[in-house]
């Protein structure tokens, strides 16, 4: 059984093996009961689709460079995630991005110029394997499960709202309302020395009042007014997560002279 082969793995995936009834006729999969795979990721992919329901838990923001993408923050240091405990479990009853879901499949082209794509999962994590107990993947047949069919729909209906995401980004291009952002947080303790994060994108709120009456008409009936309201509103909780890092002893002191961190 050989992995599909991926020139670089997308995040939490350390190999993927695309799903067939020949190699996984028997096979089953347990319950992800471990949030390890998570717990130094401090920044999630986010679909547009999950804006309302992230907003409430993660201030949403976009990296930088040409090809911007939303993200969830569950941290806003390198390595960080403020939401996963020393045991690997999360903490609170909070929204997990469909990207965080999905794992450990996904949908993945195998080959280069094919548009198909398959089922893959990555079986480091070991919760998919030739195990006694768990949910079959395939029958007597070597149909798939229902349980399999509701993988394959759920990482189908992904990928549709990562093409809505991408409309929605390119919609915001075309506004140019996109800017480069810069948070500074200063502690009570510290008022001298504030801690000021850049390397990420976000709404510049002057040009989003700038368009046009119409524009801003269009925008609302399509539902992107409230995606980038929901992005904004979302920013607010910048201080809520330095300050779980505060509590958790995971804010690193600043640095004379030192670079500021990027949220990418």
């Amino acid at each position: 059984m050989a992995s599909a082969p991926q020139p670089q793995l997308p995040l939490f995936y350390k190999d993927l093996l695309p799903l067939n009834s020949r190699d996984h006729a028997t096979w089953k999969a347990g319950t992800l009961e471990s949030a390890s795979y998570l717990a130094s990721t401090h920044a999630v992919p986010l679909t547009s689709d999950e804006f309302v329901d992230a907003q409430r838990h993660f201030p949403i923001v976009f990296t930088s460079g040409e090809n911007p993408l939303p993200i969830a923050l569950f941290g806003l240091n390198e390595g960080v995630n403020t939401f996963v405990g020393d045991d690997m479990k999360i903490k609170e009853a909070i929204y997990l991005p469909a990207y965080v879901r999905r794992y450990p499949f996904i949908l993945a082209k195998l080959q280069q110029g094919v548009e198909d794509m398959s089922l893959c999962f990555d079986p480091t994590v070991g919760v998919i394997s030739a195990r006694d107990d768990g949910l079959a993947l395939f029958d007597d047949r070597g149909q798939p499960t229902e349980y399999i069919q509701g993988v394959l729909d759920f990482c189908r209906r992904f990928e549709e709202a990562g093409q809505r995401t991408k409309l929605f980004i390119d919609e915001l291009a075309k506004l140019d309302i996109l800017m480069d952002g810069e948070i500074a947080i200063t502690r009570n303790d510290m008022p001298d020395k504030p801690f000021v994060y850049r390397g990420f994108r976000m709404v510049d709120e002057n040009k989003l009042r700038e368009l046009p009456a119409a524009k801003l008409e269009e925008l609302s009936k399509s539902g992107l007014l409230m995606l980038i309201h929901a992005h904004l509103f979302s920013l607010n909780l910048m201080r809520t997560i330095f300050e779980r890092q505060l509590a958790q002893g995971k804010v690193p002191m600043p640095e004379e002279g030192a670079a500021a961190p990027s949220l990418n």
